[in-house]
């Protein structure tokens, strides 16, 4: 049966919700067009979603900085190490042990805001996926499915995973973003990327019998520093990568060569992370679920990463964002919400460095926004968090900056910085197929 209004207000929720088919007429009544609860919480501190944000504030001009529309306003109350007891049912163990182990580290709380929008085409995407999307293969792969958001109404733990990693993102865009490891002390040097991504069905010469197993293309063209510029990544994701892995590519400028990358996938090292992120914590979690067994937890209130305008700011350096152990908490934003909560214990005979990953999910766009990952003896190893913003005038919300802490060495990973680059997302560019094909790549590495 459906879940109660009155059991989302508080703690756990009932993980028992029918089937999309039966209660597609709901997305736009009771819940939002891509399936979150409508409703507010009992007490008001979770608000009622009224269509989010698309107007912008006062002082915005198109094409340029996003301004704040929440400058204004100061934290509720602050989470730190010595009052997080008081907080504790709102915050993941990941959050916990951030707080306990570092003094600096602070959770700041501001009023919720659901500034979450939906594009038309996404809203007719989750109408049709609710009644005709499924899952094959175990679980594995997808059938039926248009374009993004394919189970806004689910009913187990891989519909869910497979909404983020199918979520909407905007079509497509290019951008300029910089990401940092900073030593236990807090040094660093910052690698800038140059990116371009694509959803299939928005390129320009998009066919529907052409890559149908593809869900998207990316890549990523590293600017500086120096030793690694014109280096360049290439995947085409698929949506089956069980029957048909990953398709990546990378191109290395000292070698002038083109060579596939089948460890660009799993547990693989992930682009300049110096081992703080794999492959698949790229995005929060990518790729195929198949190693992992999914279990759906439930729903809960937490404390999440939200409306994160403040470590977009122009006026700040990196050097005002990046501290040692962890990111600047004066600049972060933390909002009341609902979340789903999704674990992944490995597979008996499966290989891959966290042995659990607890994913915690937020209603309002499918994004993972705080993830929990565990080593081989079950131990609690690394926190991530993914600090996100409505893009106010494009109806759609995206990660700013990624983080992923390691809480043994103390030392932590963050990408999609852009306070020093000359530019930002640009959602008017356009690609066709031709621009993600192998041959592309030495072209990218003379940009």
């Amino acid at each position: 049966m459906r879940l109660k209004k009155s059991l989302l207000a508080v703690g756990i929720m009932s993980a028992a919700i029918a089937s999309s088919s039966a209660f597609a007429k709901e997305l736009g009544g009771d819940l939002t067009p891509i399936g979150a609860e409508k409703a507010g919480n009992a007490d008001g501190s979770i608000p009622a979603w009224t269509g989010g944000l698309t107007t912008p504030p006062a002082g915005y001009t198109a094409g340029g900085d996003y301004v704040d529309p929440f400058a204004d306003e100061k934290p509720l109350f602050v989470i730190s190490k010595a009052n997080v007891g008081e907080y504790a049912d709102k915050l993941s163990e990941g959050q916990k042990a951030m707080l306990n182990n570092y003094d600096t580290y602070t959770i700041p709380v501001y009023t919720s805001h659901r500034t979450a929008a939906y594009t038309d085409d996404v809203v007719e995407y989750a109408k049709a996926n609710a009644a005709n999307a499924q899952l094959i293969k175990d679980g594995n792969a997808l059938s039926n499915v248009q374009g993004v958001v394919p189970f806004p109404i689910p009913d187990s733990a891989l519909e869910i995973i497979w909404n983020h990693i199918l979520r909407a993102r905007g079509g497509s865009f290019e951008r300029n973003s910089v990401q940092v490891t900073p030593t236990a002390g807090g040094t660093y040097q910052p690698v800038k990327f140059y990116e371009e991504f694509s959803e299939r069905h928005d390129l320009r010469d998009f066919a529907e019998n052409k890559d149908d197993n593809v869900m998207f293309y990316f890549k990523q063209v590293v600017t500086a520093p120096a030793r690694l510029a014109g280096n360049v990544l290439l995947v085409h994701e698929t949506i089956d990568q069980v029957a048909e892995p990953r398709r990546a590519w990378i191109y290395n400028s000292g070698q002038r060569r083109v060579r596939r990358a089948p460890q660009v996938a799993y547990d693989g090292p992930g682009t300049a992370a110096d081992g703080l992120r794999t492959s698949d914590g790229f995005d929060m979690y990518n790729g195929a679920p198949d190693r992992y067994n999914w279990e759906l937890l439930g729903k809960k209130e937490m404390y999440i990463p939200r409306n994160s305008f403040k470590l977009d700011d122009k006026s700040l350096t990196y050097g005002d964002i990046v501290k040692p152990g962890h990111l600047n908490s004066d600049y972060a934003r933390y909002e009341l919400a609902r979340v789903w909560v999704v674990e992944g214990t490995l597979k008996e005979g499966e290989r891959h460095i966290y042995s659990k990953r607890t994913f915690y999910i937020n209603e309002d766009t499918w994004g993972i926004a705080v993830a929990d990952h565990y080593d081989g003896r079950g131990d609690l190893w690394r926190h991530a968090e993914a600090h996100s913003k409505p893009f106010y005038d494009r109806s759609i919300t995206l990660t700013t900056i990624e983080s992923v802490h390691d809480l043994l060495s103390g030392r932590y990973i963050a990408n999609g910085m852009v306070n020093e680059e000359p530019s930002r997302y640009n959602f008017d560019k356009t690609f066709a197929s031709k621009d993600f094909t192998s041959a592309a790549l030495r072209r990218s590495a003379r940009r």
